[in-house]
């Protein structure tokens, strides 16, 4: 099966979250000529779990953005430079949308400093331990690097970023109240999940 280039994977990405916007409103217009002003405040209230994961995702997310302006403009080969001004793209994207949501529900935009509280893990987790989420440590060494050693250490350190964004998407799916935050996290769970078969075989032919 041919698959879609990154440039067309990317055009067809962004639509799909930005159409979350728009089929929000569009839903929201449609109910408010059968519906109370009640209903229509709780479908489009959020719960502390469609709050916490646009927060905590917004943070990753970031970090994200940081891996890959680190290595833009590098000699780490034609690979990695696709592949990270791609995952910039998309979730820089993710990033405006979920900051919007934050901003339109009255709450905060700033980086938390206890995540993972929605997905039932108590009092939560100091941001810096957030699962997928590189050191400082890491972050200098792939600053530091050079060459198709930084492009490796990129793939390896996005990788297992991914992996953390998958799983916190794919509890999202099952536990916010909100459609439009439950197809944004269907739809990176799709992306980053396709985004880590990538990756495996960059490694395993590329950047071995």
């Amino acid at each position: 099966m041919t698959r879609p280039s990154s440039s067309r994977r990317g055009f067809l990405i962004a639509g799909a979250v930005g159409a979350l916007g728009f089929a929000g409103g569009a839903a929201v217009q449609a109910g408010a000529s059968s519906d109370s002003a009640a209903e229509e405040a709780e479908e489009t209230s959020p719960s502390d779990t469609d709050a916490g994961f646009c927060a905590d995702m917004t943070l990753h997310h970031v970090q994200a953005l940081a891996l890959c302006q680190r290595v833009l403009g590098r000699d780490t080969g034609d690979p990695v430079q696709a592949a990270a001004a791609e995952v910039l793209q998309n979730q820089a994207i993710e990033v405006g949308m979920m900051r919007a949501w934050l901003a339109d529900w009255g709450l905060s935009t700033a980086a938390p400093t206890t995540t993972m509280a929605w997905m039932g893990m108590g009092a939560g987790m100091p941001a810096a331990t957030m699962p997928g989420l590189a050191t400082a440590e890491e972050l200098s060494a792939l600053s530091a690097a050079t060459g198709v050693d930084q492009g490796r250490m990129w793939i390896e350190l996005m990788r297992v970023h991914h992996v953390g964004g998958v799983s916190m998407a794919e509890a999202a799916t099952e536990l916010v109240s909100l459609d439009k935050v439950r197809r944004l996290a269907s739809i990176q769970v799709k992306v980053q999940t396709f985004e880590i078969r990538q990756y495996d075989e960059l490694l395993a032919t590329v950047y071995t």
